[in-house]
This record gives C-alpha cells, structure tokens and sequence, in this order.
C-alpha cells in the first residue's frame, strides 16, 4: 500500500508541474520507455542465441552445424553490440537534453555567425550553422562505434573487407555529400515554411515530396557511384534471362548494373530504381557467384601495381566457400523483387510515406504556435523554426513514430510473402528456395527467432517461414 501511495503522490507532483515542465519529462519518460522495451526483447532474442546451440531437426536439411553455429556467435556479438551503443545513444540523448545541449548549441551556432556580420535576424544562416555542427558532433561521437562494428565485429566473422584508410576516407566523403544536400534542401525548406503563410505546410510538404522523388531517380546514377564501382552486366546468358523475364511482365528495363559490393562487405544485395520507362536493375557483385571476387580470392592473381587504389585500400580475403548465387538464382531473387514493382509495393509505400508527410506537416502547422514546447526544451526568448521541426517530429510525435514504423514492419512482412508467392507463381519456386538459403548461409543469418522479437523488428519473415510458404519443392 506504501510504494502505490508514493506512485500517486509522483504522478500527482508531475502533473502539479508547468506544462512546459510536464512536456520535457513525458518526452524524456517515452524515450526511457521505447529504450527499455527495446532491451527487453533484444534479451529475448541474446536468449535463444545462447541456448539454441544445437541445429533444429526441422533445420537439419538446410542448414549444416558449422555454418550453424557461426551464424549464433555473429548475432550474439551483433546483439550484444546493440545493446552498449543503443545504451549510450540513450545515455547521450538523455544528457544533451537535461543539460540543454540543444539551447547551448544553438547558441554557438549564433556566435558564429555574429563573427561573420550576421545578426539574429538571419535565422536561415544560423540554422545552417546549427545542422552542420550537430551533424558534426553526431559523426564524431558515432565514429568510435563503427569502428568497433567494422573493425572488430564485421571482421571478426569474415565480412570486413575494408582498411582503416578506406573508411575514414569514405566517412568524410559521405559526411560532405550529405552537407551537400542536406544544408541546401533545409534552406529552402525554412525559407518556405516562414513566406508560405497560412498554408506553409501544403508547400512544405510538396517541396519535400520533389527532393524525395528527385533523389530517388538521381542517386543510383550521380551520387552511389562516388563511393561505388558500378558496370553495366556483361553481355551472357545471365543478362539474356533477365531481360526476357523483365519482357515477360512488362518491366520497363533499360540497363542493369553490377556493383562493386566486395570492397566493404561480403554482405549481398540486389534492387532496382528508376521512374515510368527508365527502371534499373542493381546486383551487388557478391550475390553473383559467376562475378564475385571472393570467390576468386583463393586462386592465383596477377601482381596488379602497388599504386592500385583496390588493392591498396580494400582487402580481399580468401573463402573456403563459394559466395553468392547461380544464375537461375538470381532470377529467382530478381523475380521476387520484380515482384513487389508488379503487385504495386513500392508505389504504396511511396503514399504511405506522403500520406505520412502530410499529416506530419499538418500538426506541424497547429502545433508550431505552442511557445511551451520551446520553453520545455531551454528556448524561453526565441522560436526557432528549425528548432520546431525537431521538436516536433523528433520528440513531440515518437509515440506516433513507433507506433507508424511497427504497422509498416507488418505491412513489409506481408509484401515479402507476396513477391515470394509472385516468384513461385513464375515457376521459380525451387531457385527461389535455394537462393533463400544460400543468402541466409552468406549472410550467417541466425533462422532461430523470438517470436515478440521478430514481430516487432523483422520487416522480412524468417526464413523458415518463407520456406514453408514457398512449400517443399527443394529438400537437399
């Protein structure tokens, strides 16, 4: 009776509090709450990575014990992992915003551009300064733990195929690129919000749907291959059959490119992009077996020049295995993922991330008034509208952001099963089957899952639940 009569007087003090007051603490409760759930079914899922040490018998046919058991250590340290970062990211948050690490910030970004002549009136300016410090310090305090994921985790299990001067090199050029685009689209997007009027977030959300949509269509062609070798697909057989399959459901295809995947990971991957009549086909090199450099790293290779910028920077390590997939695999892959173009997918996605947009922006509107919510946060004399935006969609809406991002790992799962059937449907059914548990083997995907873990992360089935769905068609 003691401990419920201390509850209710907590309760009743919180909400004795100011309303600015009352805001900080539920934003900061939420955030502890989402953190603390997300831990729980992690520990959920660190348990059956450590007691599942032997294969399932209904495992027995596709999975044999070695690569088993790899596949158990590579996600108990993946899982592990998860949980010190994920508690420092908490920890951070939680200290920027009892220390009032965002006022502080936003002050210096002031500073900065007082030195340069402009006042408080260039609010754009100082936004500016503002995203690119804060991005800045996102990076720096970041770089510690990617180190360790790639240098230590992703090496440790034979899949880092970078050095140290290759990544920190493509750290920097990935934080410009972003700079890049990220300072001038968040310009224009202020500048629009303040002359918009009274229907500042119509234009808002229309601006932000071009850049997505422009961003879309440009990144495959102008902005991956900075940090990425793309090559058209040889012509060959492979390339015949795709084409024809692509003919078949009345793809638009217009070329279809390999990637240079290898020099970071031995991870695969396969995706197309492109609008109307110009769609394009990605395969990262090692989903290919025909055209994995992993596979050739055992045999004799010519001396290449010690100047080479792949042999100095990327190392090639050799496998006892063969990586990736047959050709008649891949077509099963590719299928799937033609698949989700044919049932409508990727355009549902794209109204649901608007329609999403949209209402977003729309409370933004209503809400951006409330000078409470700046109060909360440590700005008493000002209300910035790069600030609001924060505020807003990061803290304000969360509850609504976990509760959106669980119906769409739903919704993913049930398009999966769906461009699954479709590949069956095309007579692929036993490639499709294979390739599944060829790409779990590459990838030592763990196919032992909790069942509140999977349902709350996983956006694709595990993998014995495709297979079953897919039926026996395949059983060596």
């Amino acid at each position: 009776m003691g401990s419920w009569n201390r509850t209710a007087n907590m309760v009743e003090t919180i909400f004795d509090l100011p309303v600015e007051k009352q805001i900080f603490y539920a934003v900061l409760g939420f955030s502890w709450t989402v953190y603390l759930w997300e831990a729980y079914l992690s520990y959920r899922q660190r348990r059956i990575y450590r007691s599942t040490t032997h294969v399932p018998q209904e495992l027995g046919k596709i999975m044999d014990s070695e690569t088993f058991e790899k596949s158990r250590l590579y996600q108990l340290d993946k899982s592990n992992f998860s949980f010190w970062s994920g508690l420092y990211s908490e920890t951070e948050g939680t200290l920027i915003l009892l220390l009032g690490g965002i006022p502080f910030l936003w002050a210096v970004a002031g500073s900065v551009t007082t030195r340069f002549g402009f006042g408080p009136e260039y609010e754009i300016t100082q936004s500016l300064v503002f995203l690119t410090l804060a991005t800045l310090f996102s990076a720096l305090t970041g770089l510690p733990w990617s180190l360790y994921n790639i240098f230590v985790i992703e090496e440790k299990h034979g899949f880092n195929q970078q050095t140290l001067g290759f990544f920190l090199k493509d750290a920097v050029k990935k934080f410009a690129v972003t700079q890049c685009i990220l300072l001038p689209v968040t310009s224009l997007l202020l500048y629009i919000i303040k002359i918009g009027g009274d229907y500042f977030f119509i234009y808002a959300w229309l601006f932000t749907l071009a850049v997505s949509l422009v961003l879309v269509t440009i990144y495959a062609d102008y902005i991956a291959p900075l940090f990425d070798k793309f090559t058209p697909l040889p012509e060959g057989e492979l390339k015949t059959d795709i084409e024809t399959m692509a003919k078949s459901i009345s793809f638009p295809l217009t070329k279809v490119y390999v990637v240079e995947g290898s020099k970071r990971s031995s991870h695969s991957n396969a995706y197309f992009y492109g609008f109307f009549k110009n769609k394009r086909i990605v395969l990262f090199d090692t989903l290919l077996e025909d055209y994995s450099p992993l596979n050739k790293s055992g045999e004799p290779q010519p001396e290449q020049p010690e100047s080479d910028e792949t042999s100095a920077e990327v190392k090639v390590k050799p496998k006892n295995k063969k990586q990736g997939c047959n050709n008649p695999e891949i077509l099963a892959v590719l299928g799937h993922e033609l698949g989700h173009w044919k049932l409508g997918h990727t355009v549902k996605n794209i109204v649901i991330s608007q329609m999403n947009s949209f209402l977003c922006f729309s409370l933004f509107a209503v809400l951006i008034g409330r000078k409470e919510l700046f109060v909360a946060f440590g700005f008493n004399d000002s209300q910035p509208t790069l600030i609001g935006l924060m505020i807003i969609f990061q803290f304000i809406f969360s509850p609504y952001n976990e509760l959106l991002s669980f119906c769409l790992t739903v919704l993913s799962r049930r398009f999966e099963f769906q461009a699954d059937a479709f590949a069956r449907n095309m007579g692929k059914a036993s490639e499709l089957y294979s390739a599944l548990i060829k790409l779990n083997k590459d990838n030592l995907g763990f196919p032992v899952a909790d069942w509140l873990f999977s349902m709350w992360h996983y956006s694709h089935p595990p993998l014995l639940e495709r297979l079953r769905a897919l039926g026996n068609v395949k059983q060596d």
